[in-house]
């Protein structure tokens, strides 16, 4: 796998998306990625293309202790705490950064991951980059807790405005935006 120094924002998504599969978030409805083919479409729906095989049920065991990382690394104080946890990620299956030319012919930084690593340690040299470039780019303050009442989700704000709110904005916002309609509906109706 060859991933850009450029795009943070890759790493950060699926670090993000990944965190919020897991029961601890998803109390009610479980584990989102409970066998290898839903991890092969978590994967495959995030556009994400890693040099090794298919998962298999060893891999998801692998990726399921990667999400447990992932989230203490969110969950850090510091910027150096956040630095330090990337950089172990990256170092799971990432070589030294070379230059290949993009579309247009421009050099760009890449770092290729090692022949062969597994398919946790690619996706964690992934996330580890996101994570760094988001800590680079943007700084620590972007790693939230999910705001919505109850939700145990966090997420990486990699949105231009750095507003976001809710670890998965289509169900946990919509959740409060709901709420929210019903109160007013319930105190209009109550005058």
């Amino acid at each position: 796998m060859i991933i850009p120094l450029s795009d943070y924002t890759i790493g950060a998504t699926v670090a993000s998306d990944l965190v919020n599969t897991s029961p601890t978030v998803r109390v009610t409805t479980g584990d989102a990625l409970p066998d290898a083919a839903a991890l092969r479409r978590f994967l495959a729906e995030r556009g994400v293309r890693l040099d090794a095989p298919p998962p298999t049920d060893d891999d998801l065991r692998l990726v399921h202790m990667l999400r447990m990382q992932i989230r203490v690394i969110l969950e850090t104080e510091t910027e150096e705490h956040a630095i330090a946890g990337s950089t172990v990620l990256i170092k799971r299956a990432g070589l030294a950064p070379v230059l290949h030319r993009d579309d247009d012919g421009r050099w760009q930084w890449h770092l290729p991951t090692a022949p062969g690593a597994p398919l946790a340690d690619e996706l964690a040299a992934l996330v580890g980059v996101g994570l760094a470039g988001v800590v680079r780019t943007l700084g620590r303050e972007r790693f939230r807790t999910c705001a919505a009442p109850g939700c145990r989700g966090v997420f990486v704000d990699t949105s231009r405005a750095g507003k976001r709110r809710y670890c998965m904005p289509e169900r946990c916002g919509n959740r409060v935006n709901v709420a929210r309609h019903r109160a007013r509906r319930l105190g209009s109706v109550a005058r």
